[in-house]
């Protein structure tokens, strides 16, 4: 990466679900790093996930590092899928000081029962490596854990930068964003957005913090936990996220994402309908069933888009519970400020409206009027569906684009 500076992660290929929820059919990487001075110090480590922590192992190895030699191991987030490593690690490298934030020492003793040779770190605070490297703390709480810091080292004007700046997926070929062929980058678009929709949009507060907190750093390239190292630009990914944070307030994309589950084809039926009416006014529309997609990629789409279409039964005098959990998950992760339609079709009471209406409560969402049908949905109220449609996409095509080809 620079001189006396080394990537020495793994790539995951797993079916394992990140965190335990999300898919990453992509697999992720595991990016750590290895600094080498007058001393040496480790930032970030791995997970023993998928081979990756031989591979960490044999990395080291490869620049020749033992372990014993490590000076100081630099947690900048105590998130397993970043430690989970560290409790064998510390048994090779006994002697290396444990630097982490006051908050991320807490956790070092919770998950890990260690207490001892660790040093303690705040904004402003630093470490000098020799031969020029020297390490620069800063705390940016929330992003997306509450001790989470970022490291930068001075000489190089690298930034690691934690799960800040991450994407899902696996290096494919390089580790650098300007080293990306132009095939493949869509691919790291999706998986930045998701993993940004999925981890850290409930944050998006903080990702602003602390982009303003390190307004003033020289970085020349960002060392992300996750996803690609922006040597090329780094201000591409710094915008990238300023754009997704954004996606939280009222600055979403002239996009709708239409999301519906149906237990007998009447709601789907009235879906067509009011696809139909939505289409006449060329706007992107991205269409989800549930519960046949995860909610992962479900996420994704709405988190940036202004309109959102939900479409679904009464089920058992409630809300079809596929549809049920999505509403609870775009509640947790914040996606606010849209313009909303809501159908469905119900037998014996409308209940799915009543949920609807419960988990909307506090959303801020622009809600039209609910489109409710009685089993199947007659011509007249076809055309209602047709017309709701087009109403939501017309307010939705009103709304200036955000989106940024940023540069690799």
């Amino acid at each position: 990466m620079s001189d006396g500076i080394y990537w020495i992660g793994a790539e995951v290929h797993t079916e394992d679900l990140f965190e335990g929820i999300w898919p990453i059919p992509e697999g992720v990487a595991l990016n750590a790093y290895a600094i080498k001075g007058d001393k040496i110090a480790i930032i970030e480590l791995v997970r023993e996930w998928g081979g990756a922590a031989l591979t960490f192992m044999k990395n080291l190895k490869s620049i020749d590092i033992d372990p014993k030699d490590v000076d100081y191991i630099i947690l900048n987030h105590l998130e397993p899928d970043h430690t989970g490593f560290f409790y064998m690690f510390r048994s090779l490298a006994p002697n290396a000081k444990v630097v982490t934030t006051e908050k991320g020492a807490a956790l070092v003793e919770g998950f890990y029962g260690i207490t001892d040779n660790i040093k303690i770190v705040k904004t402003g605070d630093s470490i000098d490596l020799g031969k020029g490297k020297v390490l620069n703390f800063v705390e940016i709480p929330n992003v997306h854990w509450p001790e989470t810091q970022v490291t930068y080292e001075s000489n190089s004007g690298i930034l690691f930068s934690s799960d800040a700046f991450g994407s899902y997926g696996i290096h494919k070929g390089s580790i650098f964003d300007d080293e990306q062929p132009e095939a493949i980058k869509p691919y790291w678009e999706e998986e930045t957005l998701r993993y940004y929709a999925n981890i850290v949009a409930k944050f998006s507060s903080s990702v602003l913090s602390a982009i303003e907190k390190l307004a003033d750093v020289d970085i020349k390239m960002i060392a992300p936990a996750h996803g690609l190292i922006w040597r090329g630009n780094p201000k591409a990914i710094i915008n990238k996220y300023i754009r997704y944070a954004n996606y939280s307030k009222e600055l979403q994309e002239p996009e709708i994402t239409v999301v519906w589950g149906s237990m007998y084809g009447n709601t789907e039926t009235m879906l067509n309908a009011i696809l139909k009416g939505a289409s006449e006014q060329e706007i992107p529309i991205h269409v989800h069933q549930v519960p046949n997609e995860d909610m992962s990629f479900i996420l994704a789409d709405v988190f940036k888009s202004a309109g959102l279409i939900i479409g679904c039964p009464t089920y058992e005098y409630g809300m079809f519970p596929p549809m049920r959990y999505v509403l609870e998950i775009l509640n947790e992760k914040l996606t606010r400020f849209k313009k909303v339609a809501f159908f469905g079709s119900y037998g014996w009471s409308g209940g799915a409206l009543k949920v609807f209406n419960e988990l909307s409560e506090k959303m801020k969402w622009d809600i039209e009027e609910p489109l409710l049908f009685k089993g199947y949905p007659s011509k007249e109220e076809l055309q209602k569906g047709e017309e709701l449609g087009r109403i939501i996409a017309k307010k939705v095509k009103e709304i200036p684009s955000k989106i940024k080809n940023e540069e690799y």
